[in-house]
């Protein structure tokens, strides 16, 4: 309580729990499942060509998957309408964006993206339907695909508009201060932190565009034609990209983010910091013993 170290430590911690850093944490958590999923489901079927499976444990980890990764384009979108409320109403933001609102917003995100990726297992599929399936996952119907192609494109067009609106106010802010020469303060400061903040996050909006692109692009194209087994390799091998992009985020994250840099680098070295301690606990108690031991026999000769 009474360390000097102990301010700057709740200051930090207060700061993570910001209503922005509970988003990125509820974006590193849908990267984390999705990485995951991936690997058991995707990678199984398109590369290995594991068919032997039921129609319950596809769907429901093709579920998964959908979920994971609606949820992490959703926390991106809700980051985006924190970023643009921060730099467009300043003043208002810690009465607009709560984060009893933020823990609200995300709870119902997991539940509506879970319902949506859900469909397919709770009926929406081509074998209770008798409808066309889908040539890239069986048991898919083309008008669910179609449908959450939709879902994704509208997410992903509401994240471009946002974060193009605030990097336009960063850069009117800029611009403003190098004209007239403003005094730098803190309201300024924190300015500089949201737009650092925004420029990170767009870094991962663009990987993760760049690596799902190629996918969402086959699967529309096979809603209107037939794919052929070049094509279904090439979508194989870019369904690993997606792996990729959900590996890449929390390295972005690190690197870009001052806070979580610093606060990665303190928890590895209390963990450090702990190893050595259980390494010199046996051997300091190992020391203490052979000098009772020592005073003993002197004792003993004394005597």
């Amino acid at each position: 309580m009474g360390s000097p170290q102990a301010p700057p430590a709740r200051s930090a911690s207060e700061r993570r729990r910001k209503p922005s850093y509970i988003f990125i944490s509820s974006l590193a958590l849908a990267d984390i499942l999705a990485s995951i999923i991936f690997v058991c489901s995707f990678v199984n079927f398109h590369v290995f060509n594991e068919t032997d499976f039921s129609k319950e444990m596809y769907l429901l980890q093709l579920g998964g998957v959908n979920t994971s990764f609606s949820a992490s384009l959703s926390s991106l979108l809700l980051t985006a309408v924190d970023r643009y409320i921060s730099i467009s109403r300043p003043s208002e933001y810690k009465l607009l964006m709560t984060k009893k609102r933020a823990w609200i917003a995300l709870g119902v995100l997991w539940v509506t993206c879970a319902t949506i990726a859900s469909l397919p297992l709770l009926g929406w599929n081509c074998c209770t339907l008798n409808s066309t399936c889908s040539e890239l996952f069986p048991f898919v119907d083309d008008n669910y695909l179609s449908s959450w192609i939709c879902f994704i494109m509208v997410l992903l067009g509401c994240i471009v508009y946002a974060y193009t609106h605030v990097l336009w106010r960063a850069h009117q802010h800029v611009a403003y201060m190098e004209k007239h020469q403003v005094q730098v303060g803190k309201q300024n400061t924190r300015m500089r932190m949201d737009v650092m903040l925004a420029k990170t996050l767009v870094m991962v909006l663009t990987v993760l565009v760049l690596c799902w692109s190629p996918v969402l692009i086959l699967m529309i194209y096979s809603i209107f034609a037939k794919l052929s087994n070049h094509l279904r390799k090439v979508f194989a091998f870019c369904s690993t990209l997606c792996l990729l992009n959900s590996m890449v985020n929390p390295i972005i994250y690190a690197l870009r983010s001052k806070e979580l840099y610093s606060s990665l680098r303190m928890v590895f070295s209390r963990f450090r910091k702990q190893l050595k301690a259980s390494e010199e606990s046996p051997e300091a108690e190992s020391t203490h013993k052979s000098s009772m031991i020592e005073t003993v026999c002197e004792d003993m000769r004394v005597t």
